[in-house]
């Protein structure tokens, strides 16, 4: 099925419809961090980006949001620039099949994260680029530029993860214990707090990973590509085998994109070649993946086809 951009703006409006009378039904905000506990779940927001640049979005585009381990996708793209190849002498590729915030995978293969999507991945990526530089610095130069837009971290929401992060201290000092981490481990876990609390929301997402349906491309300039094409296949397909925790599998049945979700509620899909669609609801299912969010995903293939299968 072919569409044009033209075409977007009502299918967004459709989706918006039919996903608002579902809205406090089910699923549960992420309340294991206090700083999104008290999000009201109650929203839903949808925008996308089209290769040429044409836009759309409904709902509760505009609406900030903490994006959590979306951000995993702009950090690794960051480690992929500086480091290449480099990157993978200590991150894995594969999915998981466990919880993002699994101990007994780590323990099993040495401290080598499975892939780095997962909690583990994103704290090693975070290592390696503390040793390149400022990272968060780094990451909020890269999203600022991508999106067209400042963006900013979430004080509260960092100092948040920092106050009840005790998981990830210990996968990190795990991962140390390995000799898999090369910075201290405080100032690894305070940039990845950080990177989890960038906040943003659909329509600034939506642009941020705008070349990723473009090889690479900047979304609005002509400065030299984010990556190159080579490594943008790469992140899209890391992104369909691992980006959507351990339901990757069902959501590459279901919906058929790249996707990467995060407990915020927020989740960018691409279609390459295309456009990137951002999507967030606040309420979780049982995989930590937003309950509306995978709905309106899976709405949106319906209704236009797209799909990379």
């Amino acid at each position: 099925m072919t569409i044009t951009h033209q075409d977007f703006r009502p299918v967004l409006d459709e989706i918006n419809a039919e996903i608002r009378p579902l809205l406090g039904v089910g699923g549960k905000v992420a309340s294991y961090i206090p700083a999104l506990a008290r999000v009201p779940a109650a929203q839903f927001g949808i925008a996308l980006r089209t290769c040429n640049g044409h836009e759309a979005f409904a709902g509760d585009a505009a609406v900030p949001f903490s994006i959590q381990s979306v951000s995993k996708l702009f950090t690794l793209t960051l480690a992929m620039q500086h480091l290449g190849e480099r990157l993978w002498e200590r991150i894995g590729r594969e999915p998981s099949g466990n919880p993002f915030n699994s101990l007994v995978q780590l323990e099993n293969e040495q401290g080598k994260p499975r892939n780095p999507f997962i909690n583990a991945g994103a704290i090693a990526v975070a290592d390696r680029l503390l040793s390149v530089g400022d990272a968060k610095a780094m990451i909020l130069a890269l999203m600022s530029s991508l999106a067209n837009e400042a963006i900013a971290f979430d004080g509260e929401v960092a100092a948040s993860e920092a106050a009840t992060g005790y998981r990830n201290y210990a996968l990190a000092n795990f991962m140390k214990s390995f000799g898999k981490i090369d910075n201290d481990v405080t100032p690894v876990l305070d940039m990845y707090f950080h990177q989890c609390a960038i906040r943003m929301n659909c329509l600034q997402l939506a642009r941020a990973a705008a070349f990723l349906c473009r090889d690479g491309a900047h979304p609005f300039d002509g400065r030299p590509a984010v990556t190159t094409e080579r490594q943008t296949r790469r992140i899209n397909a890391l992104m369909l085998t691992c980006g959507t925790y351990d339901a990757a599998g069902d959501v590459a049945f279901s919906i058929g994109l790249p996707c990467k979700s995060g407990v915020g509620g927020g989740i960018v899909a691409v279609m390459p070649d295309h456009l990137t669609l951002a999507v967030w609801s606040p309420a979780l299912d049982a995989t930590g993946n937003s309950l509306l969010g995978m709905k309106a995903l899976e709405l949106f293939v319906a209704k236009t086809g797209l799909s990379v299968f």
